[in-house]
């Protein structure tokens, strides 16, 4: 019997009706003016859409442009609910979302289960919207393609990035970290703080980022040392905070959109 994740955040990070949803994705993408090149990973933020999704269509608006377009999407982001060690797999054949069912890549699953700091755990995923809010994005850009969704845990840079390595595939597949900045300082202190830390990011640097300035840490540091095994660069596509888009300046969560390609 097939099983599916539902939508466990449609209605409140995003609207949870079908056509309100993708009237709000096409709207944030066609704001934005895409970069040019073909990024193999991108580093993209998770908020609810009014808040981030003007940074996150940075990100998606540069993979539309992508001819052909990845078939494949290995997608990796922090846990907000549940504590565990490794990273975890949701044990289901689909995700869903207002738009409709994304089947899993069964050989990526697979694939990824070979190594001794991945396993199922479905608890992890049930309420998790950090792989969930980039879903109706990937699907008004992508239309057709499968998924490999892997929430991270307690886990080593090394422990991520193995994963992803032997996970990274060719033009068919493209790799989604999801993380925010810096989060609940002023607007100033909270600037200069995701300044930082999108210089590290962009550097590669060799230290490992902590909780206060990504939530999706782990997965980050992983990518990041992905990126350095393979020589790629990374740039920064946008770099803002609530108090940008939809909230006040006393208290703002940041983020930003990051691109990885080959070195030219």
């Amino acid at each position: 019997m097939r099983t599916s994740r539902p939508a466990a955040v449609a209605g409140s990070f995003y609207e949870g009706n079908a056509s309100a949803l993708a009237h709000d994705v096409d709207s944030f993408l066609t704001d934005v003016t895409p970069a040019s090149g073909r990024p193999h990973a991108f580093i993209v933020p998770h908020a609810g859409y009014d808040y981030s999704g003007p940074i996150a269509a940075t990100v998606y608006a540069q993979l539309a442009r992508q001819n052909p377009l990845p078939t494949r999407v290995i997608l990796l982001g922090p846990s907000h609910h549940v504590g565990f060690t490794g990273l975890a797999l949701p044990g289901c054949d689909a995700f869903e979302t207002p738009l409709g069912a994304i089947p899993l890549d069964v050989d990526g699953l697979r694939r990824a289960l070979e190594f001794p700091q991945v396993r199922e755990l479905p608890k992890a995923h049930a309420k998790e919207h950090s792989l969930e809010v980039q879903l109706p994005f990937l699907q008004r850009v992508l239309k057709t393609f499968t998924l490999v969704p892997l929430v991270v845990g307690d886990a080593t840079p090394t422990q991520v990035a193995d994963v992803l390595d032997a996970l990274w595939g060719g033009d068919e597949t493209v790799v989604l970290v999801s993380s925010d900045l810096s989060h609940f300082l002023s607007w100033a202190d909270a600037k200069r703080l995701d300044r930082q830390t999108a210089e590290h990011i962009v550097s590669l640097d060799e230290t490992s980022l902590e909780g206060d300035e990504a939530c999706g840490c782990q997965p980050i540091n992983g990518l990041l040392e992905v990126a350095r095994r393979r020589g790629l660069k990374a740039t920064a596509l946008d770099l803002r905070n609530s108090g940008d888009t939809a909230g006040d300046r006393s208290r703002v969560v940041g983020y930003g959109a990051f691109a990885f390609e080959e070195a030219s």
